[in-house]
């Protein structure tokens, strides 16, 4: 097409098993919204933003522009190395997440209707995890309240500290902010190193702490494949339709998972945390079999961070 554009017609058709899909996401799944055409074009435009991003060349003038902080990030290298650390962080989130598929979880019922599940794995020749034992930790659960609002709250650092165990209940200051998005809500930031993304059908906020010598290397930019990393984080959906501006006349079931006109603006939240309980790989996993009892430590948290 003219000055350089493409047009792309996609048509893709999927028939899919629902009987296996929570009560808590029924709605989303059977709207069509979390796997139908505004979700597939959604991740289309983020990705093109995100190419634009890594292939732009030059660095911004400062944090007043929504570049990058003077002294932090001083090169288009250091840049793009930051951006490659933020899309393997995310990655590894995900797939922390979702290895249930080749790990057993085990659930553990709290106080509240929210179930807890927890899986433990061992970490030996991966360069981009600390070596040892991996303890994963997620929970899903919906609230009363717009995805915007939840992903403003998450986003800001301003109120980091009332959830961040990591902040020790301080401020947190933004190093560096790289847009990577129209949306200002989609960038990169150095505080350990932590990513914020949205559109219309999700968001995420996804962070890790990163040892500070390795992060100088990034920043002058070396390889960021080789970066310890234990990403943790939140993703945020909406419950339906609704909650995300769908046109008039999509669908929507009459209640959501709060009952009482869930389907109109609330969120679907999933949080999960990965520490590292113990660093020899060799050891036994907390609920192995054994007996014996084990002591969580922090979150994984290098040096100088």
């Amino acid at each position: 097409m003219p000055d350089g554009y493409s047009r792309v017609t996609w048509v893709e058709h999927v028939e899919a098993d629902d009987m296996m899909v929570h009560d808590l996401y029924r709605p989303l799944v059977c709207s069509g919204l979390a796997f139908g055409a505004r979700r597939w074009a959604a991740a289309l435009e983020r990705q093109c933003e995100r190419l634009a991003s890594a292939m732009a060349s030059g660095v911004p003038a400062g944090p007043s522009s929504g570049g990058d902080a003077v002294g932090v990030v001083t090169s288009a290298e250091g840049r793009r190395s930051m951006l490659r650390l933020a899309e393997r962080m995310v990655a590894s989130f995900c797939s922390g997440v979702t290895a249930s598929t080749t790990h057993q979880w085990t659930k553990l019922s709290g106080s509240g209707a929210e179930d807890v599940r927890v899986m433990t794995r061992k970490s030996v020749d991966d360069p981009g995890r600390p070596p040892g034992i991996i303890l994963n930790a997620a929970t899903s659960f919906w609230l009363p309240v717009p995805p915007a609002r939840v992903f403003g709250f998450l986003r800001d650092d301003a109120t980091r500290s009332e959830w961040d165990i990591l902040s020790n209940g301080g401020d947190v200051q933004e190093m560096a902010h790289i847009a990577n998005g129209r949306d200002h809500g989609n960038a990169v930031s150095l505080l350990r190193v932590n990513e914020c993304c949205t559109d219309a059908t999700g968001s995420y906020v996804i962070y890790a702490p990163v040892d500070v010598v390795a992060m100088n290397v990034v920043l002058n930019g070396g390889d960021p494949d080789y970066v310890a990393l234990l990403p943790s984080g939140f993703a945020i959906l909406p419950d339906g339709p609704g909650a995300c501006g769908a046109p008039p006349g999509f669908s929507v079931l009459p209640d959501g998972p709060g009952s009482a006109g869930g389907g109109g603006g609330g969120s679907l939240l999933t949080m999960a945390f990965q520490i590292l309980v113990d660093s020899v790989p060799t050891a036994n996993c907390p609920g192995n079999g054994t007996g014996k009892t084990k002591k969580f430590k922090r979150p994984y948290k290098p040096k100088d961070n």
